[in-house]
């Protein structure tokens, strides 16, 4: 990428023309998609609980396999993009994304399903990273390039806020695989016409060995560590889960380690050495732990205890949005005015008091309680992170403006993974204990069992066998997941609150925001000037 940089400050940046943009609206399909499958699965994970019967580990590996497969390998498939060419790796991304959904919709068997969900996430990293790099390539103007980013992540952003609404939407007439088939027509029509409308671009060879051993560290440290964690909250102790959770930490030191000592790491570590870089990394990683942590839960409580259908309960969730406008138009107000460590600061502690208010949702409260404590909570937090991904930028110099987006983006998908992984545990493992001694008269005991493990299963059970038994038995299991949900959300709140101050903490010198677009737009003649790293946010943000 380093290459591409020096081209642009040498002469004047060309202009992109109608073939780019057409290329760009190409590019934010899989961005789209990648995106929507984090989050369509919120509303069919009942219906796939009622048909697989995946147990509760088998259930959040459901939900969070694609993410895990997904984060651990950007950083790599960024690298062989350079590689072999970002086309070339986006077009067989793609043909990959396309076969996995197909399994994933036909799976017969909960571990049939983790499976193809992490080869999904392995197919959208392969997606991601060459999405944006094309971006940089195809629009070589600061300005244009600016905008052209702006729309990617309105794709980003869009496809978590769709994925529900169309996942919804097809569950109410479909079977649940359907939500993986929307993702058959846009990536065909990425095979067949991205190779006319988006160039190739393949890194200036060099003697540069890739990191093997690096990239399969990192992909290896994370689930045997993210297994123990699981089964040390949902099934207590075990020489196996305590065995898994220190063989992955492990294998994370050692892969710390090696990106010290290597002679081509994957991750430049002098970058961590910045605190205005890991300060807002961290803020990024444990703002989308607790959002995504939520929203599993939130989602399953409109449908397994208020008993609304996917679609309904999708247009619910849509109650969010103005808490999350009105918070990132109070955050663009005051960046001009106010210190970012304040902003992210409050911001969180906001946060914090929405996951106050779910602790208080209870079964025959309105929904109200619940929109207000998930809107409260997403609006603190995401007005915050609109920040934080210029922070990083900036705090990175030019020629590592690429490497830095690229753990930052980790960092979110890693933090949303782990979100879904540990608080979901920790839901999954109070919901066990309450229904542990749970039972209905005339009802078989494996037909029991199922509801001792989840609260899609218990919903389950309760069609299956409509009596007075079953439903007080759904009752209980309703009153033990909205108790799982009271203690994912006080997890939640403290891991909130702790973000908070460590931000107004470690950011405290983190000068007012703003000032550095107003020196960009000075040098508009020259194109060939380039401000310094610790004074271009704006800039930086533009020549990801």
């Amino acid at each position: 990428m380093t290459t591409n940089q020096s081209t642009e400050d040498a002469a004047p940046a060309a202009r992109a023309g109608r073939k780019e943009w057409i290329g760009l609206a190409v590019l934010v399909l899989p961005c789209l998609l990648i995106s929507m499958d984090m989050s369509v699965l919120l509303f069919g994970l009942p219906f796939i609980s009622a048909d697989l019967k995946p147990s509760a580990t088998q259930q959040l590996w459901i939900m969070d396999a694609y993410g895990f497969a997904l984060a651990g390998l950007l950083i790599t498939m960024g690298a062989i993009g350079d590689r072999i060419g970002r086309r070339r790796l986006l077009l067989i991304g793609a043909t990959a994304f396309g076969a996995a959904s197909v399994v994933a919709a036909y799976s017969g068997s909960a571990e049939l399903l983790i499976g193809t969900r992490a080869l999904l996430g392995v197919a959208g990293a392969t997606l991601m990273p060459s999405t944006m790099a094309l971006i940089r390539n195809m629009f070589p103007d600061p300005k244009q390039r600016q905008t052209a980013i702006s729309i990617w992540t309105g794709g980003l952003i869009g496809g978590v806020s769709l994925g529900p609404i169309v996942g919804g939407a097809l569950l109410d007439h479909f079977w649940w695989g359907s939500v993986f088939l929307i993702n058959l027509p846009a990536m065909a029509l990425l095979l067949m016409i991205g190779p006319f409308l988006l160039p190739e671009y393949k890194a200036t060879k060099s003697g540069h060995r890739f990191d093997v051993a690096g990239s399969v560290l990192s992909m290896a440290a994370i689930f045997p560590a993210v297994y123990g964690v699981k089964q040390l909250a949902v099934d207590g102790f075990s020489v196996t889960a305590l065995g898994a959770l220190a063989f992955g930490v492990a294998l994370a030191i050692a892969f710390v380690v090696r990106q010290h000592t290597a002679r081509n790491p994957l991750i430049d570590m002098e970058l961590f050495r910045k605190p205005n870089f890991r300060a807002p990394m961290l803020v990024n990683l444990c703002g989308n732990f607790v959002l995504m942590g939520f929203s599993l839960f939130n989602t399953q409580y409109m449908q397994s205890v208020i008993g609304m259908r996917p679609f309904t309960a999708a247009l619910w969730s849509l109650a969010a949005m103005p808490f999350i406008s009105v918070g990132m138009g109070v955050t663009g107000a005051l960046t001009a005015k106010v210190k970012p460590a304040k902003i992210i600061g409050f911001g969180f502690l906001v946060s914090a008091a929405g996951a106050l208010i779910l602790t208080t949702v209870h079964p025959g409260n309105p929904v109200v309680v619940v929109l207000i404590g998930a809107g409260v909570a997403a609006g603190g937090v995401v007005s915050a992170q609109s920040i934080v991904g210029n922070m990083v930028l900036a705090a990175a110099p030019a020629e590592r403006a690429g490497s830095a987006s690229a753990l930052n983006e980790t960092g979110a998908e890693l933090g949303s993974s782990l979100g879904m992984a540990l608080l979901g545990s920790v839901g999954a493992a109070i919901y066990h204990h309450k229904m542990a001694n749970a039972g209905a008269a005339g009802v078989p005991d494996a037909a029991v069992a199922t509801t001792h493990e989840t609260i899609g299963g218990a919903a389950a059970v309760a069609e299956q066998f409509p009596d007075a038994a079953t439903h007080t038995l759904l009752t209980t299991a309703r009153d033990a997941y909205s108790s799982g949900l009271h203690s994912a959300a006080l997890a939640g709140a403290v891991v909130l609150v702790l973000t908070g101050l460590f931000a107004l903490r470690a950011l405290r010198n983190e000068p007012v925001l703003p000032a550095a677009p107003k020196k960009e737009k000075a040098p508009k003649k020259g194109k060939k000037s380039v401000p310094a790293p610790t004074d271009s946010v704006g800039e930086q943000a533009a020549t990801v």
